[in-house]
């Protein structure tokens, strides 16, 4: 194994760094509904051996139980999905998103795909929105202490793989527009925000560090589709920011691509 591949990685607000020696583990994309209730859309991981990672800063590092066998890591002041780790490893799972600089990876693996959410194919174009739509959509983090509602369906839900993006989910985002007026909350308890750098406001449990809704400076309100529990009734329409996506993805649905951010037209 040679030490001579270095990497490094953080979240968002930079209270979790870290580095790894040697070669990463190619990535594989999981479509559990664990998965996509933390990064709001659907996670990815590359995989280290523990010995060959180093945790650099972990002031804000948080660790949440989400089933007897593993473990995430999350910042807790940002809310990036960051770490999986099985208690009985030896090994660590790293988001690919949260790596600085090109990653020189390959994301050949789809796993539990049965689970995905229905607004999306695991490859190729996503599947036809239902001809049943959901009049509500109920929303809600991993470990339930947040949870909403709002008029469903969802429909066009937009990917984004932006920098920002791309370190809280950890791989890349997929939301839908909401009418914030409209979203009946049931439970908040759970409830962290934190001010992006360009002055919108995230929400994600600080408990098990899900990523739930994103209002930008101008005050749109945006879900993130992965913290739906169910059938959004929505269809991914197009991928925006493709300019900053991670190398380690193609992106071959069909549908429209833009560099940055393109309004939609009236």
């Amino acid at each position: 194994m040679s030490d001579t591949e270095h990497h490094r990685g953080s979240c968002l607000c930079g209270g979790v760094r870290f580095e790894t020696v040697g070669p990463l583990r190619d990535v594989w994309a999981c479509h559990c509904g664990q998965c996509r209730k933390t990064s709001g859309h659907y996670w990815a991981a590359t995989s280290v051996p523990l010995d060959r990672l180093s945790i650099t800063s972990g002031n804000t590092l948080a660790w949440y139980d989400s089933s007897p066998a593993a473990r995430r890591g999350f910042c807790s002041r940002c809310g990036a999905s960051l770490f999986w780790e099985p208690k009985d490893g030896g090994r660590m799972a790293i988001a690919p998103g949260a790596l600085d600089g090109p990653t020189g990876l390959t994301l050949p693996r789809h796993i539990h795909a049965e689970d995905r959410g229905d607004y999306y194919s695991c490859e190729g174009p996503p599947p036809e929105a239902p001809l049943n739509l959901p009049e509500r959509i109920d929303c809600s983090c991993l470990c339930g202490a947040v949870s909403f509602s709002l008029p469903g369906p969802a429909g066009e839900i937009t990917a984004c793989h932006c920098g920002q993006c791309r370190k809280l989910s950890g791989h890349y985002s997929a939301s839908f527009d909401a009418d914030e007026a409209k979203v009946t909350w049931h439970r908040k308890e759970g409830l962290a925000e934190y001010r992006t750098p360009g002055g919108g406001l995230r929400g994600f449990c600080k408990h098990c560090g899900s990523s739930l809704w994103f209002r930008s400076a101008k005050e749109e309100f945006s879900v993130e589709a992965g913290s739906v529990s169910g059938a959004t009734g929505g269809r991914l329409s197009d991928h925006i920011f493709v300019v900053s996506k991670g190398d380690y993805y193609a992106i071959d649905d069909g549908l429209p691509q833009s560099g940055q951010w393109s309004p939609p037209t009236k």
